[in-house]
């Protein structure tokens, strides 16, 4: 079967937020792009993960022009607080404009799809055995296969990759090019996706171990319970995860069916540079943190945006000194929150549970979330970086 060919200026690999943002930004503002996606529309547009979009995201949003992609049933960012050993202690965190909110992930996928394909976007999902091609030359080229067989040949000027953590961009890149910087917390949380209402809503920090309840709906909640590394989801039968929460909270919880679990290994991984040749890598692709930060759409939304900066700015100034310093301007920014990262997820899992590093730094952090509830210094820069203003 013959190959196609084409020729747009940007091919953008994986339909996830990162991608599909800056599709949308392309589009509206006159620069040519296909996206590819190996998963099917119907795949994507119910593919559950976690995700919010802090006061940072959101306005990277709306200063592109797409705030309509944040519909779809917000629920505040603020709502729920904090637990400790079964005691409600409420934070209330500023956001710029009120505009910290929980979008569920799978919805703000499904809304920037419809606006994408509304303005004539090039949507492509199940693309196949995708390959990228001559990195280093002016004009790389991508590759890929249709499920009936038909062959595709897309060369263009840049290259996105925004196709996650293991994703064929990255692997793409030489090995000897990139350098990864990575940190294992040596705990993993078991994450339930569980159809009932989030009651009660927030952080819980005891003895027994971190618990989370986070709202992803009306009735639909996003569940986290620490567990050891080992742990396999068939050791938590749904008795032992309501049990358990209840437990970890001290209070009554509001049970429903749980729809599945999973359990993650929590860890942080930055790939330095995130560019090479006319590649550039956005989001998950370049960089993870652990869930407890809340700040995988934060990073994915940021290396949007200077990318997309980047992008205009060659293609309509000729001026590509963004893109020669993309990967040092994001990089500046994500070590920002990996440190805010590996901060919040210590102190959190250390002041409840003893298991991992001991008595004394138990006590510690237990200090310091006192002083974050008590000190308005302390309290502003938690705010900055929950918020992502910082």
């Amino acid at each position: 079967m013959a190959e196609t060919h084409e020729h747009p200026p940007v091919v953008i690999v994986g339909a996830g937020v990162a991608g599909l943002t800056l599709g949308n930004i392309l589009l509206r503002n006159g620069i040519g792009c296909v996206v590819l996606e190996k998963r099917s529309r119907a795949y994507v547009d119910q593919r559950q993960r976690a995700g919010a979009i802090d006061s940072f995201g959101v306005g990277v949003i709306r200063r592109w022009g797409l705030g309509e992609v944040l519909e779809g049933d917000p629920i505040p960012q603020n709502e729920g607080g904090f637990f400790i050993d079964g005691r409600p202690m409420p934070m209330d965190i500023e956001h710029d404009e009120d505009d910290g909110m929980f979008v569920p992930q799978h919805v703000l996928v499904r809304n920037l799809t419809d606006a994408f394909l509304a303005e004539g976007g090039d949507l492509r999902h199940e693309a196949l055995d995708v390959t990228l091609q001559d990195l280093d030359s002016g004009h790389p080229t991508v590759r890929y296969r249709d499920p009936d067989g038909t062959a595709h040949a897309i060369t263009c000027d840049f290259l996105a990759g925004a196709d996650g953590f293991h994703g064929v961009s990255r692997a793409s890149i030489p090995a000897d090019v990139l350098t990864e910087y990575s940190y294992d917390y040596g705990y993993s949380w078991l994450t339930v996706w569980a159809a009932a209402a989030t009651d009660p809503a927030g952080m819980a920090i005891h003895e027994r171990g971190l618990a989370g309840m986070i709202p992803r709906g009306a009735d639909a909640t996003r569940i986290y319970l620490q567990c050891p590394g080992d742990d396999t989801p068939e050791q938590w039968p749904d008795a032992r995860i309501w049990s358990e929460l209840e437990a970890r909270f001290g209070t009554t919880v509001t049970s429903g069916e749980i729809l599945s679990k999973q359990v993650v290994p929590l860890r942080s991984s930055v790939f330095d540079p995130m560019s090479h040749g006319k590649l550039f890598l956005l989001g998950d692709a370049a960089h993870i943190v652990p869930p407890m930060s809340a700040k995988g759409i934060h990073l994915a939304l940021h290396d949007t945006d200077v990318f997309a900066r980047a992008v205009l700015a060659r293609i309509q100034k000729d001026d590509a000194s963004l893109l020669e310093s993309y990967s040092a301007d994001c990089l500046r920014h994500i070590w920002n929150y990996q440190a805010f990262a590996t901060w919040i997820t210590d102190l959190m899992h250390n002041a409840g549970d003893t298991s991992y590093e001991g008595e004394f730094r138990k006590q510690v952090a237990r200090a310091e979330m006192t002083r974050l509830f008590a000190s308005p210094t302390a309290n502003k820069l938690f705010g900055e970086l929950t918020a992502g203003t910082n």
